[in-house]
């Protein structure tokens, strides 16, 4: 309940069209108790000594038509209505994780599958369509069905309505009992629908990769491992269920048995009328079906309130990266940057980066090179604020990164990654992805300095081009380029290049090194780089071994020194 009341409550711009619901719920509720009445005084006329006028018979049918028609429109509006608040709520609440899923830090996604992150956005959320349009409406129109036919029951024959409320306690507590034990079936059956998310997504990511290394018969036995646990779950569950109902339906049935038998012997010895019985017998068929179906509802509500539990361990995570509540805006940067004695690493314990310390001035270049796995783009994420160092400070123009809105900070840094990311939207839209306001101008002078505008122009579209999902439709040497491109119409002061020429051929990579050269000067420049060429003319060159620096220099100063920098220049 605790869990319920917090979606109901998140919910709370949508109270009014719920209560038109609630309303429009009461009135159907009450035109459902027309029938029986109706049918209980036509029956008693019919026994009448004098009989039924076929006027009378023309207003019991006008009656039941009014009803049935007034029913009709009141369950029209309640299921339109609650839909309409519904599917509102589901798709703020699909942007709340989405949002809550961009303020996390890269932390947060290190053991993450991006099919379990989306089978939470969209799967969960949509199951908690199932409780406020359905489950809670349904709740309250047959609570309200069976307090009307409760009272009316116990105006026609008290002693009798005391009887066939019997088994109303051991129905519910079959439904208490299947609620705590079958509630946790249903939040596995959401969390193996989410693995099964992540294996496909995975799989499908990797596609390439499976055909060419021809395994594809493997991939089928995991993804037959991963269908058949998630079609046992959900049998198991199914299973419960198929207990559960019958045993619920033996239990109502049990109301009608003990009209028929003692009804039937007050009948006979005159204590009660046959009109009576008949209204009963009616009565106690909207009183049993509305228990069934809340029997029915304890499990769409567990179903969706394992969805809402998955919902809710998202919105309750905690980024590691935090705004500082005065937070201020970074302007005017000129881009002078600072690590002070900066440690770092991704688990406990296993430093990555340790004790580093250097400066970069307004328009220097500065080069970080090492073997692989020593830090070098781990410098690059915590310089754009993807994680917090975990001791030391890094400060761009002396203000303190932690001090600084994160939109700031971030937008006063262009960066270019070995591993382009490209967007299905045209050549276009991707260079100018970073910037808000552009002419397509703008973006052929961008492509033209990062040496894209050669290749662009030649292709069907031009700058219009599709470049499919993840630029597919691109060579590496391409997507490097418009990535490059990207960079340079973005025009912040700090640029950061990591191994962004590593996917390019000889003499595109000389063409880069003038567009770099170019933008030297007036930007900070920080570049990642295993080629010689690409550092060489960098103001300082950073070396680092096993997450610490050992040497810094221009490259002739490094070379002579004969150190771990000039060893790998030789080789």
């Amino acid at each position: 309940m605790k869990l319920a009341k917090r979606f109901i409550f998140m919910a709370k711009s949508h109270w009014g069209e719920l209560l038109i619901t609630v309303i429009a719920l009461i009135g159907s509720s009450a035109t459902s108790l027309v029938t029986p009445e109706v049918i209980r005084r036509m029956t008693a006329s019919l026994t009448d000594p004098q009989g039924i006028s076929a006027s009378i018979l023309m207003q019991f049918s006008l009656i039941l038509i009014g009803a049935y028609l007034l029913r009709g429109a009141l369950r029209f509006v309640a299921m339109y209505v609650s839909h309409i608040a519904a599917w509102n709520f589901v798709g703020e609440l699909t942007l709340k994780v989405y949002d809550k899923y961009q303020s996390m830090s890269m932390r947060y996604y290190q053991d993450k599958q991006t099919g379990q992150l989306m089978s939470r956005m969209v799967n969960d959320t949509r199951l908690l369509e199932v409780l406020i349009a359905h489950s809670l409406p349904d709740l309250i129109s047959n609570i309200l069905v069976i307090i009307g036919v409760t009272v009316m029951i116990f105006i026609i024959n008290p002693f009798l309505a005391m009887l066939t409320l019997i088994p109303v306690p051991f129905v519910l507590f079959v439904s208490s009992f299947f609620s705590k034990k079958v509630a946790p079936l249903f939040r596995i059956n959401q969390e193996v629908l989410g693995d099964l998310n992540g294996v496909l997504q995975d799989n499908l990511s990797g596609m390439k990769e499976i055909q060419a290394f021809g395994k594809e018969n493997y991939e089928h036995g995991k993804m037959l491992d991963n269908t058949k646990y998630y079609s046992f779950v959900n049998i198991r569950a199914n299973k419960a269920n198929a207990i559960f109902h019958p045993s619920v339906e033996f239990l109502t049935s049990l109301g009608t048995v003990i009209v028929v038998g003692v009804g039937g012997l007050l009948a006979m010895n005159g204590k009660i009328l046959t009109s009576d019985i008949v209204g009963f017998f009616v009565y106690l068929s909207l009183f049993y079906q509305p228990l069934a179906v809340l029997a029915r509802l304890v499990e769409d509500v567990q179903t969706s309130l394992a969805g809402a539990r998955r919902v809710a361990e998202v919105l309750d995570s905690k980024s590691e990266i935090e705004e500082s509540p005065d937070a201020y805006d970074l302007s005017s940067v000129e881009g002078n940057i600072s690590f002070e004695h900066v440690s770092f690493d991704y688990i406990n314990g296993e430093h990555v980066l340790k004790d580093i310390s250097f400066t970069a001035k307004k328009g220097q270049m500065i080069a970080i090179v090492g073997p692989t796995g020593v830090g070098k783009t781990t410098i690059v994420s915590l310089l754009e604020r993807f994680y917090d160092p975990l001791s030391g400070k890094i400060t761009i123009d002396g203000h303190n990164l932690k001090d600084i809105t994160l939109h700031s900070l971030r937008n006063n840094i262009s960066l270019v990654l070995q591993d382009v990311f490209l967007f299905n939207g045209t050549i276009e839209e991707n260079i100018a992805y970073g910037v808000d306001n552009y002419t397509r101008e703008n973006v052929v002078d961008a492509a033209k300095t990062a040496y894209a505008d050669e290749f662009i122009s030649k292709m069907p579209n031009g700058y219009d081009t599709v470049v499919g999902e993840r630029g597919v439709r691109l060579s590496g040497g391409q997507k490097q380029r418009i990535a490059i491109a990207r960079a340079v119409l973005r025009n912040t002061p700090i640029l950061i290049l990591d191994e962004a020429t590593s996917s390019v051929d000889t003499e595109t990579e000389s063409n880069i090194q003038e567009a770099i050269e170019k933008l030297m000067g007036n930007r900070t420049i920080i570049v990642i780089a295993h080629r010689l060429t690409t550092v060489m003319k960098a103001d300082n060159i950073i070396v680092l071994e096993k997450g610490s620096v050992v040497e810094q220099g221009t490259h002739k100063e490094l070379f002579e020194k004969g150190g771990l920098y000039a060893k790998m220049c030789r080789i």
